[in-house]
Parts: C-alpha cells; structure tokens; sequence
C-alpha cells in the first residue's frame, strides 16, 4: 500500500513533472488473416484490426481522465507484414502499407507497427519484398512505422540484411528530400528486437504471443530528475549508490502509474494485459529530457566524460525499480536517448559535447541505440552500412537489444539545421567522420558468427 507521502508526490509527479503514460500499444495477431488473394488479405486485415481498435483511443482517453494521467499516444502493433503477406510483390507490399495507413486513419491512432521483417538468418522472398518496398510505402504513408531486426546474440549478424537496409534507408530518404528525409523516422534496424515493445517505430507484435494484448509504455524522465534534484537538496553529499536508490524508487512509482492504466485499459477493451516498458523515454519538452538528468548528475553535459557510467548508472536503477513494482517487464525497459527527439541531448550535440562517436560508446549501456541521429545527405551507403553493422555488434556480444533510426538528409551537411516536428523534434545534423568512404567490408556479404557465449543450451 502506498502511504500518504507516496500519494502526495506520485500526484506531484504528474501535476508538474511531466509524467505521462507515452505509450499504449495494442497487439493485433494477424495470421488468422492470410489469404493468396491481395483484396481479401486487406480486407481481412481491416475488418480484424477495426473490430479489436474501435474504442481504443476512446478507452485510453476515459482512463486517462479517470486518474488524471494523459495517456499521449495510442498505437497499434501488427504480426510482421514479411510473414503475414509472405507471398505478395513488392508493389503489393507497397499497397499493404497503404492500406494499413488508411486503417490508421479509420481507428484514430498515433502510429501503427509491424511493417515489419526478421531477417538475423537470411531473407526470404517475403522479407526481400517489404525490404524493397520500404521506401515507397513510408514515403506514401505518414503512420506506418517499420523494424527489421538484422541480428541476435544467437544467429550473429546477417551483413547481406545491413546492406540491403542501407541503400533502403538512402531511398528512403531521397524520396522524403523535402521534409529532410522524414520517411527515415519511421525505420529502425535492430539487433535482438524484442517482440512485446510498445514504442515506435519498432513496435511489432511476436510470434508466440497471444492474439490481442496490450502493452504499455511508461516514462518520466523529468520525475527522475527532480528526484535526484531534491534528494541532492536535502543532502548535498548523497553517494551514487543513494542517488541510484532515489532512481529506483522512482522509477517504481512510476512503473505503478503505467500498469494501472494498462490494466485498466486491457480490462475495459477485454483484452489480455502484456507488459510494461519501464523505458525513460524523452521528448522535446524542457523538463522532460534524458539529457537534463546528466546534468542533474553534476555533469556538464550528456556525452562529456563521465556520461557513459552515470548512463550505465541509470539504466540499471530504472530496470530495478519496474522490476520490482511489476512482475510483467518487457519491451525495451531503461533509458531512450534519441538525438532529435530530446532538446537538450540536440544542443548537446550542436555544442559539440556529444558526437556520435561518444553516441556510440552510451548505446552500450542504454536500452536502444543510435536513435534519431540525422546525418550528411552525402553519406554513402557503404559507410552508412558500416555504421549499423557496428551498432548490431554491440547487441549481439552484450546480449541486448541495440538498433538504429539514422536520417541522412538529403542536400544536407552536419551544422545544418533539420525540424522532423512533433514528438520527433528538431536537431543539426551530426559529423560523421570519413562518410563518403566506399570501404568493401560490408559487401563481403554473409553472415558474420554468433559470439561463444550464444551457446546456451
């Protein structure tokens, strides 16, 4: 039971520190929907996710308001579309998406998931024609978010996949050329991509679970710092195993605050509850950053030495204390720090604290990866690949989910300002260093091996 000191700064929490649920994501399994036949596989797919979303976005508004906890985005996740609609071409795949866009629109959510295909062991006639559908279907639809998981600790790292999803990124973007590659916001590569998630664009719905669920996603990151701000003030020399206990209880609460509303939610659509992803999960608000609990921490900035452990520090407490208040943890669960989406990690990055160099090193601690990162538009795509590649070595040998959302921006050079809008913000476009390199490492192709440490059995 909480006590009245818990419920007093659990209502503070949400009165001035912006937390939030960000996340509620509903899982639609579609295998019972499959058909040779493209118009009835669509409509299939229409009538079952109509019939189960109809009053999502209603039920998630009366929950919200019931509690006084905004509920900011309702989402979709769908069976991965390269299963699914294993059998169509790629100008079908692009007609899926349009029609999954349009049913988006019907059923009023945010985004919808699962255009989607796992390819960490090769890539089949399916997988290969929603790889090469990527481009045009996320340029033609604005709610359609895609994954594509290229690696897992298990398999190793499918290098012909990287390359593939490299020149799809380039395409990607030059279509999107007048909103500085847009279309690339909605794509994420991953290495060992969970099958629960319920953030964007990575969210899909596994093989495996059940044929409706709900999961959801929780934040915080400025009732973390102000955690940390006032247990500083009432004892300025606090150790970091105390400040990480501060973490930990907060993240508890707020960990408590999602599976309520998620349950509440599952309950009143009659639909299985799933998980909660305890991820910090910043937006371009001030006060509701990542970047702004570095700083909390008593360092000058994100991506100055010294980042990396407190990172490393954080991500853990935050694990600690969901996994205590929960006992059905999923997703992602720790700390996003995605560059454009996180006012205070982009000025980092415009000061010249945070390159991506430094990025790179955090994303071994953290709980994504290289997360809405815009780069030069010159970019080839060799070294474009070489950056995703590195980015799937670092979650295939330390056993945990990492991925990708990089945006080259086409006509574009690092300095140059990009404005994404919305929760995807604004940011200048990151150096890369030596990116218009055409190295062949990455055309080698195959698969490079899984680690020792893999075998498990």
């Amino acid at each position: 039971m909480y006590d009245d000191n818990e419920i007093l700064s659990t209502i503070e929490m949400v009165k001035n520190e912006n937390l939030d649920v960000r996340a509620v994501t509903l899982g639609i399994n579609l295998f019972d929907c499959i058909s040779h036949d493209l118009q009835k596989f669509k409509t299939n797919i229409r009538s079952k996710i109509v019939t189960h979303a109809a009053d999502l976005v209603k039920t998630c508004d009366q929950v919200g308001e019931k509690y006084g906890i905004k509920v900011v985005n309702k989402r979709i996740s769908i069976s991965p579309i390269s299963l699914v609609g294993a059998t169509f071409s790629t100008p079908q795949m692009v007609e899926i998406a349009q029609t999954l866009n349009d049913i988006a629109r019907q059923v009023d959510i945010d985004f919808i998931g699962g255009f989607s295909a796992l390819v960490e062991k090769g890539i089949a006639p399916g997988d290969q024609a929603l790889i090469n559908a990527l481009p045009q279907a996320l340029f033609e639809t604005q709610r359609v978010c895609a994954s594509v998981n290229v690696a897992t600790t298990r398999a190793g790292i499918n290098m012909d996949a990287i390359l593939e999803m490299s020149k799809a990124i380039k395409k990607a973007a030059a279509l999107s050329s007048d909103d500085d590659g847009l279309a690339c916001a909605k794509l994420c590569v991953f290495s060992n991509i969970p099958q629960d998630m319920p953030f964007m664009a990575g969210a899909y719905l596994g093989v495996g679970v059940a044929d409706t669920v709900i999961n959801v996603g929780v934040s915080g990151p400025g009732v973390v710092k102000r955690a940390i701000e006032r247990g500083l003030e009432k004892t300025p020399n606090l150790t970091l195993g105390k400040i990480a206990e501060i973490i930990k209880k907060t993240a508890c609460k707020v960990t408590r605050v999602g599976e309520l509303i998620g349950r509440e939610v599952a309950q009143n659509l009659d639909v299985r509850f799933g998980i909660v992803d305890l991820s910090l999960a910043p937006t371009p608000t001030v006060g509701d950053s990542i970047g702004e609990i570095f700083q909390a921490l008593g360092l000058t900035s994100i991506g100055v030495p010294g980042s990396t452990a407190a990172l490393a520090m954080l991500n853990d407490a935050v694990k600690k204390g969901g996994a205590f208040a929960s006992s059905h943890v999923g997703g992602l669960s720790g700390a996003f720090i995605p560059v454009s989406e996180d006012l205070n990690i982009a000025n980092a990055a415009d000061k010249g604290y945070l390159t991506i160099e430094k990025l790179e090193s955090m994303t071994c601690v953290c709980s994504v990866g290289l997360d809405m990162v815009p780069v030069p538009g010159n970019i080839t795509e060799e070294c474009l690949a070489g950056i995703i590649a590195d980015e799937m070595a670092i979650g295939m040998i330390n056993n945990k989910t990492t991925a990708t959302r990089l945006i080259p921006v086409p006509g574009k050079k690092a300095g140059d300002k990009v404005y994404f809008g919305g929760l995807l913000g604004e940011a200048r476009i990151m150096n890369v260093a030596h990116a218009t390199l055409t190295d062949s490492f990455v055309k080698y192709g195959g698969r490079i091996p899984a680690p020792i440490h893999s075998m498990k059995n």
